[in-house]
């Protein structure tokens, strides 16, 4: 395993958030992290980067304890996409690629070609080459959240992290960005909400309730009905095409508005 937690703490506020996560990341896979608001997704993904720093436990990268990795290394492995991102600052689709490169970049050196490369290969890679010299204000949603998988991409990363790169996206949009992800063959973590989103392009699932790990593998054996309703307060009926695709039916006790 490439990157791993170990009895992972973290709390704030007097409350613990992420509670004893012990999780393994295959290579070159896609892990899907689920669970309901609160139950400490973003503070996870958060822990595996480094943007926080654990209480207790350990978060490593290829056997080696991240915090005792250097910044720049860790940025030159490990790329973040965020819920969203934005900026008042008139800005071009390569300005915000470009800065995918800082940790391959020494002080104050100059741009090279070895740079430009990475920029056009992330471009490329998300489809929006032709977008180079654009301004960000004028991407739609969907190129927005492209462009900064473009930004992590740049960094030539081997592992990627996202979190809930779908929100606030039409289905179309959501099915896009997910495919992209899947396509990349990097191991990557990603939050969703969506469940059915999470089995039809995951290879495993991790879901957690109340900072806790109550589940991990593939999507036909965690997301059962009755673990649903366990974790999710929901009923559901588990459906399957005729390509044996799984499809999770919310079950609703009474008519909407009664």
């Amino acid at each position: 395993m490439t990157l791993a937690t170990h009895d992972v703490r973290w709390g704030a506020g007097g409350r613990m958030i992420v509670d004893g996560v012990t999780l393994d990341v295959a290579p070159n896979r896609v892990l899907g992290l689920i669970g309901p608001n609160g139950s400490g997704k973003s503070s996870l993904l958060r822990l595996l980067c480094r943007l926080r720093r654990v209480a207790s436990g350990v978060v490593s990268l290829d056997s080696r304890d991240i915090a005792d990795l250097p910044r720049h290394e860790l940025a030159k492995r490990l790329a973040f996409v965020e819920q969203q991102a934005t900026t008042e600052v008139q800005l071009t689709v390569c300005d915000v690629v470009r800065l995918g490169r800082t940790p391959h970049r020494a002080a104050f050196a100059s741009w090279s070609a070895e740079d430009e490369r990475a920029v056009d290969a992330a471009l490329a890679r998300v489809g929006l080459s032709e977008r180079h010299d654009q301004l960000w204000h004028t991407l739609s949603g969907g190129e927005r959240q492209r462009v900064h998988i473009a930004r992590a991409l740049a960094q030539e990363p081997r592992e990627l992290i996202l979190d809930e790169p779908t929100n606030h996206l039409d289905i179309r949009h959501q099915l896009s960005i997910l495919a992209l992800v899947r396509r990349l063959r990097l191991t990557c973590v990603i939050a969703l909400h969506d469940l059915n989103l999470a089995s039809l392009f995951c290879d495993e699932i991790a879901v957690l309730h109340e900072g806790r790990l109550v589940a991990a593998g593939m999507p036909a054996s965690v997301l059962t009905p009755e673990r649903i309703a366990r974790v999710f307060g929901i009923a559901v009926e588990i459906r399957c095409d005729e390509a044996g695709h799984r499809h999770i039916a919310y079950v609703m006790d009474h008519e909407p508005g009664t």
